[in-house]
Order: C-alpha cells, then sequence, then structure tokens
C-alpha cells in the first residue's frame, strides 16, 4: 500500500492510523504513546491517507476577462 504514495513524505503524529486529532488543541491522542504533538512520530507510525488534509490553496484575485474566454 505504501508504494502508492509518497515515501519522501514527512511522517506526523496527526496521519498516522493511531493517531487522533484534539478538537480543542494541536495535539494528538495516539493509542501507543499517549497524548503527542503533531510533529511528533514513533516506531509504530502506520500512514492512513484518510486522515491527512489537504493544503487549503488560495485562489489568485488577479484574473481578468480574457482568462475566462474561450
Amino acid at each position: 500500500m505504501s508504494s502508492f504514495f509518497n515515501k519522501k513524505l514527512i511522517r506526523s503524529c496527526s496521519w498516522c492510523k493511531y493517531g487522533k486529532k484534539s478538537e480543542y488543541t494541536d495535539e494528538i491522542f495516539c493509542l501507543k504513546r499517549g497524548v503527542t504533538d503533531k510533529r511528533d512520530y514513533c516506531h509504530s507510525y502506520k500512514y492512513n491517507p484518510l486522515q491527512r488534509e489537504p493544503e487549503i490553496i488560495k485562489p489568485s484575485e488577479n484574473y481578468t476577462e480574457k482568462d475566462f474566454e474561450l
């Protein structure tokens, strides 16, 4: 399964299958280590692509009417 994803992806408890995000802080509740920082990870790290949230990209505001013509 990991061959389908970027192997150079930085490990993070927030993307691990054992971690759950706190609703109130940036901390992660880990089944293996307890409460951790979202940038931490341990030897039990297993990437879960469903927990990953895509980056929010702001749309450019420099459009003109010519950009929308066919």
